[in-house]
Parts: C-alpha cells; sequence; structure tokens
C-alpha cells in the first residue's frame, strides 16, 4: 500500500488545482469551483449514527433522529476508514468552531477530496487553539460501510462518538454532512455548558440590536439574515451564551436555487468569487456561467463560502442578546399570517413544533402540499430532548425580553398552486418593520384558530395582505384549512408535551 504524506492547511489554489487535476470539479467564467455530489445532493438523516455507551446513554433523545451504534461496531468501522484513508493522498484541515473563545473547539479535517477540505475552510473559522479540544473528522466519500457488518442502513455513515470527540463521515460526497456533523456535536456539548446552540441566522444593527433568525432549508433564514443595512453575524448556525450570541461557524452555505443579483446581491456576488465552492449547481458547457434555476442535479444546489469575502459582518461574529426573534416558516397551505407577534407560550410552542411545508416538485411523489414538523428548527441535530433547548429558550426570553415574532414566507390567498408566495420585498418590509419597533404601537387582530397577534398596517405591505382571511377572500375556506393544519399542530406535538417547559402547550392552536 503506497503511503502518502498528508497535504496540511493547502491555500485555496492547491485545494483548486488539484480538485481540478482529479477531475472532480470545474471552474465556473467567475472562478468558482463547480463541484456535483454524485447520487447523494442533500443529507442522509437516517444513516446518521451516535456511539451509545455509559456517557451518552442517558443524555442522549434515542429514536428516530439519534440511532446507537455500539462502540465495538464504531471501532471497527473506524479502523477500516482509517486504513482506507492511509492508502490515498489526504488534505488535513486545521480549524476551529465558536467566535467565542470561552467555547470553542478545534476541528481537525481529514478527508481524501480537495474541494471538500476547501469547502470545510470556507465553512469554519482559520482560527486553532492550542489549548482546546479536538473535534476530529475522518472524511471519506469513496468508502462504503457494509450494512451486514456495520449495522448500517446503507453504504452511507455518519457516525458521532462523544468519548473520542470523532466523527466519521463515509460513502456520500454531500458536502453538507461535514457542516452538519459538527453542529450536531455542539448540540450535544454546549447546553452542557449552559449555552443555547441555534440552528439560526442572526445580524445586528448599528445600536448593537441583535436580531436572530429561526427556520428551516427554504424559508429564507440566510437571505433574510443578509442584509446590508445590518451587519451579519452568520447565516446558520450560533450559540446564545450568558455573555451573547455568537457565530459558530465563519462562512455561508447559502441555497442557489432561483437565485438573483436584485433578490439577494451579496449572495449572488459571493458565487462569482475566487474559492467559493458551488455544489450541484448546473453551469453552461461553453460559457461556464451557472444557471441558478436549472434543477437537473437538485433543487438543492449550494453555494459554500467565507464571510471574509463579505463586506457588511459583523467584527467578531459576536454581540450582544437579542432584541428581536423571528421564526421562519414557509406555509404551502397559506393559511398562517405573513407576520404575527408571539407571546411566549406561543414562541415555546412553535419552537418546539418547527412547522415549515414541503409542496410538489420539491421530492419525489409529492402531488400536493404537506407539513413538516422539525422541532427547534433542526431535529436532525438535536442530540438531547427538544425540551432541553425549549427550557434555555424560555429562560433567555425570560432574562432578556426579546419580542418573538413568526413569519410566514410561503404562501398567501390560498394554498399552493392556488395562492401566491410571499413576495420577497413584502417578507423583507415586514421584518425591518418587527426589528425597528414600527409595529409596537398599531393596532392587531386576533385570528380566531391560532391565536395569533396580526398587525393591521405595516409600511410597504396591503394592507389586505396582512390578514390571510382577508388574502383569501372566502374566510369559510380558510377556517377549514386552517383548522386542518391545527390539527397537525396537535398531532405532532404530542411527543414533547411531557417535557416542554412549562405553559408552552398555551401557545397551541385550537382545534374543533
Amino acid at each position: 500500500m503506497a503511503i502518502y504524506p498528508p497535504i496540511i492547511n493547502a491555500s485555496v489554489s492547491t485545494l483548486v488545482e488539484h480538485t481540478l487535476a482529479l477531475h472532480t470539479g470545474r471552474l465556473s467564467a467567475a472562478g468558482a469551483l463547480v463541484v456535483d455530489t454524485g447520487t447523494y445532493t442533500g443529507r442522509s438523516p437516517q444513516d446518521k449514527y451516535i456511539v451509545r455507551d455509559a456517557s451518552t446513554e442517558s443524555t442522549v433523545w434515542w429514536g428516530e433522529v439519534n440511532q446507537g451504534m455500539a462502540r465495538p461496531t464504531f471501532e471497527s468501522l473506524a479502523t477500516r476508514m482509517q486504513q482506507h484513508l492511509a492508502g490515498r493522498q489526504t488534505y488535513h484541515l486545521h480549524a476551529s468552531v465558536n467566535a467565542d473563545p470561552q467555547y470553542a473547539y478545534n476541528v481537525l479535517l481529514v478527508s481524501e477530496s480537495p474541494w471538500h477540505t476547501l469547502f470545510a475552510q470556507n465553512l469554519f473559522r482559520s482560527e486553532w487553539h492550542d489549548t482546546h479540544e479536538t473535534l476530529t473528522i475522518l472524511h471519506a466519500p469513496s468508502f462504503d460501510a457494509i450494512p451486514a457488518v456495520d449495522g448500517t442502513r446503507s453504504n452511507v455513515c455518519i457516525v458521532l462518538d462523544v468519548a473520542s470527540r470523532t466523527i466519521l463521515i463515509g460513502g456520500t460526497a454531500y458536502a453538507g454532512e461535514i457542516k452538519k456533523a459538527i453542529f450536531t456535536f455542539l448540540n450535544y456539548l454546549l447546553p452542557m455548558r449552559g449555552v443555547m446552540p441555534m440552528h439560526a441566522g442572526a445580524n445586528v444593527g448599528a445600536a448593537g440590536d441583535v436580531s436572530v433568525f429561526f427556520g428551516l432549508s427554504g424559508t429564507g433564514k440566510t437571505t433574510l439574515s443578509t442584509d446590508p443595512e445590518r451587519p451579519m453575524i452568520g447565516d446558520d448556525e450560533h450559540g446564545w451564551s450568558a455573555q451573547g450570541v455568537f457565530n459558530f461557524e465563519g462562512g455561508c452555505y447559502a441555497k442557489t436555487i432561483r437565485l438573483s443579483t436584485t433578490g439577494e446581491p451579496e449572495i449572488y456576488a459571493a458565487t462569482k468569487h475566487y474559492g467559493t465552492v458551488l455544489e450541484n449547481v448546473v453551469i453552461d458547457g461553453n460559457t461556464r456561467l451557472p444557471d441558478f434555476d436549472d434543477i437537473t442535479l437538485s433543487e438543492n444546489g449550494r453555494a459554500a463560502y467565507s464571510l471574509d469575502i463579505l463586506d457588511n459582518i459583523a467584527p467578531g461574529s459576536r454581540a450582544g442578546h437579542p432584541k428581536t426573534i423571528l421564526m421562519l416558516t414557509a406555509d404551502a397551505f397559506g393559511v398562517l399570517p405573513p407576520i404575527s407577534r408571539l407571546t411566549v407560550p406561543q414562541a415555546m410552542y412553535h419552537f418546539l413544533s418547527g412547522y415549515t411545508a414541503k409542496v410538489a416538485g420539491t421530492e419525489r411523489g409529492v402531488k400536493e402540499p404537506s407539513a413538516t414538523f422539525s422541532t427547534c428548527f433542526g431535529a436532525p441535530f438535536m442530540v438531547h430532548h427538544p425540551g432541553r433547548y425549549a427550557a434555555l429558550l424560555a429562560e433567555r426570553l425570560e432574562a432578556h425580553g426579546a419580542d418573538v415574532w413568526l413569519i410566514n414566507t410561503g404562501w398567501s390567498g390560498g394554498p399552493y398552486g392556488v395562492g401566491n408566495r410571499m413576495p420577497l420585498a413584502q417578507t423583507r418590509a415586514m421584518v425591518r418593520a418587527a426589528i425597528e419597533g414600527s409595529l409596537r404601537d398599531v393596532a392587531y387582530t386576533i385570528d380566531p384558530i391560532f391565536g395569533l397577534a396580526m398587525p393591521q398596517s405595516c409600511p410597504g405591505v396591503p394592507v389586505m395582505a396582512l390578514d390571510p382571511r382577508t388574502a383569501w377572500g372566502d374566510a369559510i375556506r380558510w377556517e377549514s384549512a386552517a383548522r386542518q393544519l391545527a390539527r397537525m399542530f396537535h398531532a405532532n406535538f404530542v411527543r414533547y408535551a411531557t417535557e416542554a417547559p412549562a405553559g408552552a402547550a398555551a401557545g397551541a392552536p385550537l382545534v374543533g
């Protein structure tokens, strides 16, 4: 077996050149590295495991999300993966996560792929702390697990071992697994240190006022937290400590579907940067120009780029406590208001529910809107019981009194196929009004099903768009659809009710 010395902390140009030499990527006309992940164009949550031992037995919320793997099985799998990597050229990256040094962890990536190493270089932080713990990722897309031997569902394996602080990723080239495996690890470690991990974007105003944007993929988290008037702290993963909010990462992993220079100019500009990784984005064979409307490869096309290339970034990727919290949902049933103010019980309820909806065309076999509930707006990454994260949020809301809003970036005037998607310009106007406080003194209407307080006016938004019953033009049809969604909320919440913070159930919608 050949022995290859590892390439340690390679430059961007070296990683790009090695990718081109291996024919695993191409350059776009503007110089971004364009890659195709093959079979897997998204995460494989059913192939994720946590080593089940004395330290994790009573601390992990075992079930569909967190599947256990026995230590002997893990050790055998890890040995085979190490042997696999030993016979190949590997790239080692020394990086870190968490902008607050008090809570930072080093990250050591050992990968057989130069472009995945560039991805991690873009997404993680460049600092290395000699005194901090290290999370090690062994990354081998060409390595296949053996289900009959390893007890895995398929050839794909994403395995976290808390005791050794090790992550195994094999059988998939989708780069998001690297980022989310680390996020999952932090979701285990940080609550034990009194920090609330958040699947959320964040930005900060000139007066130091912080806004946090919770949301699942496709709800606008990156788009809305990227605001030219407010420096970005980060677009996706943050911690909320006793000192305030800090970014976990050093980069962004933005969806590119229907990306345009008018709607999302900062993200669009980042796709033209040398060193940016365009994942599963179609480019023209002659012009090398990307086509962000072409979903031939995937609707989950992504751009991975360093925060350093953006102009409007909060210094140090840290700020104080949030003044405004926005929970984003893309309601394809079209029944939720475009903006509503939440009480603390409602905030707890919607945080635990983590609702959005899939629409026809986003997944094979989806013919009509379907509700998706992802607790804490990130179920695949929550290792403890969701009630633990909700309790951390409740404590912080009580201590710091942030205003909480539910923002529907989905459909209005009817469900998907009948109504229309909320215009981005109007959503931005509502978000801006909530952050700036211009909705504090307006009159509100309470919707009869979800109990949500809807402003009767908002700058830059037509009055009839603010109440979904008016937007539908048929209050009876709206109520029927709203009650149907309310029943889905109730059915989903049952699994969290016993360990939810006190009063959370009071935020539930009415049914009948």
